[in-house]
């Protein structure tokens, strides 16, 4: 029996729900290989309109906008990883060993099964790790908070933060370590990519087993030494 993950989505980053027809999924999915491309400054609706053989109006029918697109992606990936996350730790009992898997989640070191997505799940990391800022660094991130689209980018972080209490239940600051986390793990891995000397990585391969290896040294020492 096929079948396959579906997240559901803030409705205020849509006009339309992509998620039931046809167009609307090719919407997303060619979205991502075209910002994967080309990047998100570069990206337009009528360039995906074209990729997808619809008209520029019918995109705009789905999306107020190329940021909501953006955000829109980004919420369906934090969702995502949120479950890989619980599907990983499931049935582990120690505290350690679910930050460490944590930790592989998060760095995408993980293999995943692609037939029950309708995305490339690769590119969409790639966009994660390039762009993501782009939806919270930005003078609405108020307006766009108070409509609770980054619920589950928020949701994910403290699912990791309760791990982190699990682990060292008087560790102050377990909110802020898991934010700092996430956000390490995508800015030390297109630093490590583009900007080798901003990192230790000075062979310039294995990016993503280097950020572990990282995040691992920085996430126990933390929480050895504190």
């Amino acid at each position: 029996m096929e079948f396959q993950l579906k997240f559901k989505v803030n409705h205020s980053l849509y006009l339309k729900d992509p998620e039931e027809s046809t167009i609307g999924k090719a919407i997303i999915s060619e979205a991502i290989n075209l910002i994967f491309d080309i990047g998100f400054e570069q990206f337009n609706f009528k360039k995906l309109s074209q990729e997808i053989k619809t008209t520029e109006a019918t995109v705009y029918r789905y999306f107020a906008s190329k940021q909501k697109l953006l955000l829109y992606i980004m919420s369906w990936y934090w969702q995502y990883l949120e479950f890989q996350t619980k599907m990983s730790v499931l049935n582990k009992n120690n505290a350690k060993e679910k930050l460490e898997l944590i930790l592989e989640v998060i760095t995408h070191n993980f293999s995943s099964d692609d037939s029950l997505l309708n995305i490339d799940l690769d590119k969409l990391n790639s966009i994660v790790i390039s762009e993501s800022s782009k939806v919270y660094l930005v003078k609405e991130v108020d307006e766009i908070n108070s409509e609770m689209a980054y619920h589950p980018l928020k949701n994910y972080c403290l699912y990791i933060s309760q791990i982190i209490k699990e682990f060292r239940p008087d560790y102050e600051f377990p909110n802020s370590l898991a934010s700092t986390i996430l956000e390490t793990s995508h800015d030390q891995q297109f630093f490590s990519e583009h900007l080798n000397k901003l990192t230790d990585n000075f062979e310039k391969k294995d990016h993503k087993l280097y950020v572990l290896k990282y995040l691992n040294h920085l996430l126990f020492d933390v929480l050895k030494n504190n």
